[in-house]
């Protein structure tokens, strides 16, 4: 699928607007001379091909660019709405049996799932799981000692090198706040997570990447990670490559702004408060210029 530049497009209007003048005031005129008719056959040969030059191909731009995910129907996107917490959790799930394994969450502390998606005492169960550096002890010696709340939650790789390292050269992002980082945030996300597909015909993938439209180029070097059945729920839910990418985009989404419903609910607040002090304010003022605005003044 084809479509003209801007430029061309006015060139060709420009051309047809003189060809239908010519035509007209030929047929009024009993015919166009020769002069004329190589004119404006050597004026469509040159927009032809400027336009031939100058043609984009949609399918191309859409490649290089990526292609744009559709909107869908995220409930935290309401002004009155919060975030689905059993989502949160299963998200977390994902994140911690498939994405852990290669990208990081520097931004979020084990204490930021107290409450929200866990409770305290799994909180502190999880971080025990994971070791941390901590010291100097008293003869100045580091150690490594279980996690606490007040911890981030561990990097899958020491650095950069070794990520890149064990990645083919690519370097797997921080998902803190992906959705922010990416034109489209949770629909771009969920898309990418869920469109990975063959490429099609004319379409070349080097070798150890990945086609998938929603990313800029359509090669990526992530697999595709989510399959039907790739873990078990604890509260039951299908996992579905579907329900999958649905909970951990909610949960990443949740991640990159944790303090969402706290805002929210306290701009209800300031809005409810605003609009009593409103009120109060339109009384006050009529009660109190009621007397001067109603009052006469009579001249004798």
């Amino acid at each position: 699928m084809f479509r003209l530049s801007q430029t061309a497009r006015q060139a060709v209007k420009h051309l047809s607007a003189q060809v239908r003048h010519q035509s007209t005031s030929s047929s009024a005129a009993s015919g166009m001379n020769a002069k004329n008719v190589s004119m404006a056959v050597a004026g469509a040969a040159t927009v032809g091909t400027l336009a031939y030059l100058t043609m984009e191909s949609v399918d191309a731009n859409m490649l290089a660019d990526g292609l744009h995910p559709p909107k869908y129907p995220w409930e935290h996107k309401g002004n009155l709405t919060t975030f689905d917490h059993a989502a949160i959790r299963r998200g977390y799930q994902v994140y911690k049996e498939v994405c852990a394994a290669c990208h990081s969450l520097d931004r979020i502390a084990w204490r930021n799932l107290v409450g929200v998606s866990h409770t305290e005492a799994e909180v502190k169960a999880m971080a025990e799981e994971n070791e941390y550096t901590d010291g100097p002890n008293d003869v100045g010696d580091m150690f490594q000692r279980p996690g606490k709340l007040s911890d981030y939650m561990p990097r899958p790789y020491a650095n950069e090198e070794q990520a890149r390292a064990g990645n083919a050269g690519a370097l797997p992002p921080d998902l803190s706040l992906m959705i922010k980082a990416r034109h489209g945030g949770a629909d771009y996300v969920y898309s990418l997570l869920t469109g990975y597909q063959d490429p099609p015909a004319g379409i070349e993938i080097r070798e150890g990447l990945n086609f998938n439209p929603y990313f800029p180029g359509g090669a990526i070097g992530m697999a595709r990670v989510l399959y039907d059945g790739l873990l078990e729920y604890e509260d039951g839910t299908p996992a579905t490559t579907s329900q999958m990418a649905k909970d951990v985009t909610i949960f990443l989404s949740w991640a990159a702004e944790p303090e969402m419903d706290e805002r929210k609910k306290m701009g209800m607040k300031a809005l409810t408060l605003l609009g009593i002090l409103t009120g109060l304010s339109i009384y006050l003022k009529r009660h109190k210029w009621a007397a001067l605005k109603t009052r006469k003044i009579l001249y004798k």
